[in-house]
């Protein structure tokens, strides 16, 4: 994995995590942005975790720092935004849920 060009996050680094961006799809076309964070060094199967903050956080902050540490802990895991928030897609912006119906 490729290092982020810019570490743009509230916290530290850990160099024993490798990082990069990653987006997905949502069954109802919203687009996820997220970061996907590894163990250096370490390869083969590894438990996974996907990590989403609070109402209004953004992966930036308290999810991605979790997320990092976990990582720097054996985990394969992923900080990402939900829909209408931050980087991901979805209109209208910041809303906790929707009645699609």
């Amino acid at each position: 994995m490729n290092n982020l060009e810019k570490w743009d996050k509230t916290f530290p680094q850990d160099d024993r995590v490798e990082h990069k961006k990653v987006s997905f799809y949502t069954r109802f076309g919203t687009r996820l942005i997220g970061n996907l964070y590894c163990p250096k060094g370490v390869s083969g199967d590894l438990p996974a975790i996907a990590v989403c903050g609070p109402f209004g956080a953004v992966k930036e902050q308290a999810s991605g720092l979790y997320a990092q540490t976990l990582a720097a802990n054996g985990f394969v895991t992923l900080a990402f935004d939900p829909s209408f928030t931050g980087e991901s897609s979805g209109f209208p912006r910041n809303l906790v849920s929707c009645n699609f119906n």
